[in-house]
């Protein structure tokens, strides 16, 4: 069978310059600006996981979020330390919480955000 490895993840954003300076301001996410095809790009290095942002918005053929839940890619997650203080850091920076850190098993406790554009997070802290 073949072997797989995760390369990257692709957000549609309405400001994608915004998009880039929240998750700069919010997780610390490396922001990198080249250009391609003669157009500004840019991505973001989180978590050792590559986040390219493309631009939505009139004109770009993207649709609205669909309302959660939705068949397709939900969420995706990013593993913490201290869940109850990173959400209480995360609020005092103005960040909305779908769900509130909760265990979800013996072990595993987890939290929803939303990003701007309705990118849905799930924080995750496993002891």
């Amino acid at each position: 069978m073949a072997s797989f490895t995760f390369d990257h993840m692709h957000i549609r954003s309405t400001d994608v310059d915004a998009t880039a300076a929240w998750f700069e301001r919010i997780f610390g996410a490396e922001v990198i600006r080249t250009m391609q095809q003669g157009k500004p790009r840019v991505d973001l290095k989180l978590g050792g996981a590559d986040i390219f942002i493309a631009p939505a918005g009139p004109g770009s053929g993207t649709h609205p979020n669909p309302a959660n839940p939705y068949i397709g890619l939900d969420h995706f997650g990013l593993t913490v330390n201290g869940i109850d203080k990173v959400v209480a850091d995360l609020k005092a920076k103005g960040v909305t919480f779908t769900v509130e850190p909760h265990e979800v098993r013996p072990g595993t406790r987890i939290a929803f955000l939303k990003t701007p554009d309705g990118v849905l997070i799930e924080l995750l802290e496993r002891s």
